[in-house]
């Protein structure tokens, strides 16, 4: 007898409303998948950590909706390091030993990051992190980066930086370099004077200044004395935003200049920051945006980064850089269909991982793979890539003052 259309659409509805409920049935039966990690959501680099952990939180919130990681519910453990890593050494401890998370997931930034390589190599845990900036520092062979910019971006990447400057509006022949001392930065910014000196142009400043600082004044009045045609800003957080306010004061404008690791929202939405350029692996555009689970990442960032007040909702590097972490975790522990470090690490170092940066290899030096950095530039209150010029919008170049 056939069932009538009342009775066919209820006899669905059922169905669907007993597998929906299945994972909360199941979940309840085995323990969850707990995951561990510490984020600087307070201190020098709380802007930007909320950002990753603000990916943390969609990722985790999807992951459960799938079904979690092999079966069982994921919990993310995350405990605020303060932007110091003696903390975050201190905490990774406590993850692995008091709270016997799983797995762990890396911190932000270079300092905390390399405290987090440390106990996870003590303890001989899988390790992914999505910015650290200085790949050679790391040897440990179970830790993977999410931030992709190959194992020499002292070379590679400040050459990059350069040849989108030789290939623009006005291609400069006088460098100022200002840059905190936290290392990543620093670090980067040494090799941005190498490379400026081997494209023989003249470098008529350099200076640095200690990672925290908020008094930008002084540095604002040498950059000015000195009338360089491009400043290389060695900034994170906000040291970018405190710069341009200094340089605002005294009525100083740069021609053309560069942000390392800026806080992206604060940042972008500055007006003096027309025409700042940055480092990339992702931004809100073609075509980046036609990658796999993109769209639908943007969209849900969008929705959440608004409801938290944050200055800027677009997704860019540092928002894509903590979800590629997340899917390079995913794609390993499916793959396997296991939990365990050692088994996880042997197989990303043989295969390579599709994320919404493109595909990511593990096989060079510190398990790194290529340099995938491209240059962005605040243009009208967005962030748009303007080299390769394959990776720019169509009809977008590079401005100049």
């Amino acid at each position: 007898m056939t069932k009538s259309p009342v009775f066919q659409r209820r006899t669905l509805l059922a169905a669907a409303a007993a597998t929906a409920a299945l994972p909360t049935e199941v979940w309840a039966q085995q323990p969850p998948v707990r995951i561990g990690s510490t984020l600087a959501l307070t201190g020098p680099l709380a802007a930007t950590a909320q950002v990753h952990k603000l990916v943390g939180e969609i990722y985790v919130d999807d992951l459960n909706r799938r079904g979690g990681l092999l079966g069982r519910k994921v919990e993310w453990i995350v405990k605020d390091d303060q932007s110091k890593p003696d903390l975050a050494r201190t905490l990774y401890e406590q993850l692995i030993t008091a709270d016997k998370v799983d797995l762990l997931m890396g911190p932000y930034a270079t300092g905390a990051i390399l405290s987090a390589v440390a106990v996870a190599q003590r303890y001989n845990k899988l390790l992914i992190h999505h910015t650290l900036g200085v790949p050679s520092l790391v040897k440990y062979d179970m830790q993977f980066p999410a931030w992709s910019l190959g194992s020499d971006p002292g070379n590679t990447t400040t050459n990059t930086v350069f040849e989108a400057l030789a290939r623009g509006p006005k291609p400069p022949k006088t460098v100022a370099v200002v840059t905190s001392k936290f290392p990543s930065i620093h670090f980067m910014s040494m090799g941005a004077r190498e490379t400026l000196k081997k494209r023989g142009l003249q470098e008529v400043l350099f200076l640095e200044w200690e990672f925290g600082n908020r008094e930008f004044g002084p540095i604002a009045s040498r950059i000015k004395d000195a009338h360089p045609d491009f400043v290389w800003v060695g900034a994170i957080g906000l040291d970018g935003n405190l710069l341009l306010d200094a340089m605002k004061k005294i009525d100083y404008a740069p021609p053309q200049h560069f942000y390392l690791y800026p806080a992206p929202g604060p940042l972008v939405t500055s007006p003096e920051a027309q025409g700042a350029l940055s480092v990339t692996i992702f931004e809100e555009h073609a075509p980046f945006t036609s990658r796999p689970h993109a769209a639908e990442f943007i969209r849900t960032y969008h929705e959440r980064a608004r409801a938290a007040n944050f200055p800027d909702t677009s997704v860019e590097v540092q928002a894509a850089a903590s979800f590629t972490a997340w899917q390079i975790l995913e794609a390993a522990v499916t793959a396997t269909k296991s939990l365990d470090d050692k088994t996880l690490a042997d197989y990303l170092k043989k295969n390579r991982v599709e994320t919404i940066q493109g595909s990511l290899r593990f096989d060079g030096p510190s398990n790194y793979g290529d340099d995938l950095m491209r240059i962005k530039q605040v243009q009208n209150g967005k962030w748009v890539v303007v080299y390769p010029p394959e990776f720019a919008p169509a009809g977008v170049k590079m401005i100049a003052r």
